[in-house]
């Protein structure tokens, strides 16, 4: 039944210059190669493809048809679950979709989709319809324009695009018109409030027609993450050492430039020193940044955030009045090693996700444990370094025994979930072998 729909398809929309002698053996072979056509990637099983000789995706039924007269394009024609359907194996689909080419609506604007390979081997009218529906120079490039996602005002047009093109370089040709959006600063999306496209997304494998429509959003002022991250860093570093060494104007005129009596207050600067210069040096060589800017106003919101913690915590740890914790040296050096454990799974998990990811690419593969014994951790947990951190962090608190580092692990801990629960859900989204026991954050519980 579906060899047959295909084959009174086909004959409606190339006419009678169809060999008369298709039959289901020939069910690829024989139209397309009667057809002069030889599309790539294409199976027995594709129906369109057979019924149009070309290289048909699920996206095409997605087009807009043009309207008579020009004109504002209609919504899409299909859903997307209803396209793929309809380009599936299915034999309902196949008859559903043969009518609908054969009833014509889509016969036009099939032949102008970048996904047609030619005119080699069509009927002579066919032929001159093609020619006139998609001539030899839109064939192989298309146009885009860029509307602003808020007023739907056109801000830029291009033409003779080529269909290999990618976001990055529309970006680019962009800018050339409105210099005061650099690459960094937009976000060219499919519809007004859906996801920004990639970077390395391809024109031609996006759902769109020879006239793409992209809007556009700014994303305001930029800086680098490697910026962010050092001023995030640098800051709780020189704020504790104020502290530490007290400082005047801090806890009074007789305790300025005063040393503290209490082993652990020592040992708590140098800890927290030390996870800080840990940090600033593994921003500089360690770490390999997938996207290369952030918005410029949220380093006050994340400076706030890190500064305000250390100058909180460093005014009870190394107040005069500060109290030593109740378990004394055994307290102390329970948590030191906790610490000193964390910092060093913490390491190591950063340096096992950096040999990930080549330099300079955005290649995302699966985690998985090496030799080093702080990455099997990767057998529970999908985020292991989350996890190490907030470990740290709990053990600087049993350390110090003062209700402001807690609060801040616990503040930790919150944040560090939900990046945790998001990186695990693209995970599982991404690769279908992903390892089903992992969990985020916490091994067996979150």
């Amino acid at each position: 039944l579906g060899f047959l729909q295909a084959q009174g398809a086909l004959r409606a929309v190339l006419g009678p210059g169809l060999p008369a002698d298709l039959s289901p053996s020939s069910w690829w072979t024989g139209p397309c190669s009667a057809l002069g056509w030889d599309p790539p990637g294409a199976h027995p099983g594709h129906l369109p493809t057979v019924l149009l000789g070309v290289h048909v995706h699920w996206e095409v039924l997605q087009l807009e048809p043009p309207r008579p007269g020009g004109g504002a394009a209609p919504r899409s024609l299909l859903p997307r679950r209803s396209a793929a359907w309809l380009l599936g194996d299915s034999v309902w689909g196949s008859f559903i979709f043969s009518w609908a080419v054969a009833a014509g609506p889509l016969r036009l604007h099939l032949h102008r989709s970048w996904q047609c390979q030619g005119r080699h081997g069509l009927p002579s009218s066919t032929a001159a319809e093609f020619d006139r529906a998609s001539p030899a120079q839109s064939a192989s490039r298309g146009e885009v324009e860029i509307l602003d996602a808020k007023t739907r005002e056109k801000l830029c047009f291009l033409d003779k695009v080529e269909p290999q093109a990618t976001i990055a370089e529309i970006k680019n040709l962009f800018t050339k018109t409105h210099p005061q959006w650099y690459p960094a600063r937009q976000s060219l999306r499919l519809d007004p409030k859906g996801k920004s496209l990639k970077d390395e997304d391809v024109l031609q494998k996006l759902p769109v027609g020879t006239t793409a429509t992209l809007y556009f959003r700014d994303l305001g002022a930029q800086i680098s993450w490697v910026t962010v991250f050092l001023t995030e860093y640098a800051g709780p570093l020189f704020i504790y050492l104020l502290f530490y060494f007290r400082v005047p104007f801090i806890y009074g005129r007789k305790y300025d430039f005063t040393s503290s009596r209490h082993t652990v207050v020592h040992l708590a600067c140098i800890c927290h020193s030390f996870h800080y210069i840990k940090r600033l040096l593994e921003t500089l060589f360690v770490h390999r940044f997938s996207h290369g800017t952030m918005p410029l106003r949220n380093i006050f919101k994340n400076c706030t955030y890190y500064w305000g913690f250390a100058a909180w915590m460093a005014y009870y740890i190394n107040h005069p009045l500060y109290t030593p914790p109740t378990y004394g040296a055994q307290q102390v050096k329970l948590a030191l090693a906790i610490f000193v454990i964390c910092q060093l799974g913490n390491f190591s998990i950063h340096m096992a996700l950096r040999d990930l990811r080549p330099a300079g690419s955005k290649t995302r593969k699966i985690p998985y444990p090496t030799r080093n014994p702080f990455t099997w951790l990767f057998l529970l947990v999908s985020c292991p370094n989350y996890t190490y951190e907030v470990g740290s962090w709990i053990g600087f608190a049993i350390m110090t025994q003062c209700l402001p580092v807690a609060l801040f692990s616990l503040v930790g801990f919150t944040q560090m979930t939900i990046w945790a629960k998001g990186k695990h859900r693209s995970y599982l989204k991404e690769f279908r072998d992903y390892p089903p026991l992992r969990m985020p954050i916490i091994p067996f519980l979150l």
